[in-house]
C-alpha cells in the first residue's frame, strides 16, 4: 500500500482531484465537466498501472535498485 501512496504519479493524480472537485462545485455542469472527471479517472488508472508495472519489474529483477 505504501508504494502506491508515496508514488509521485499517484500523489499528482490525487492533488489534481482538488481542481476537478472545485470545478464541479463552482462551474457549469456540461460536457466539459464530465470530460474532466473521465480525464482524472484515466490519470489515476495510469498512475496505478505504472506502480504495478514498476513493482513487477523490481520483483523480476529487471531494474537494479
Amino acid at each position: 500500500m505504501r508504494k502506491y501512496l508515496l508514488n509521485g504519479a499517484v500523489i499528482g493524480a490525487a492533488f489534481s482531484a482538488v481542481g476537478v472537485i472545485n470545478q464541479t462545485r463552482n462551474g457549469p455542469r456540461d460536457w466539459r465537466l464530465a470530460l474532466m472527471w473521465v480525464s482524472w479517472g484515466i490519470s489515476v488508472a495510469v498512475a496505478i498501472g505504472t506502480v504495478i508495472e514498476e513493482n513487477r519489474e523490481l520483483e523480476s529483477g529487471l531494474i537494479d535498485d
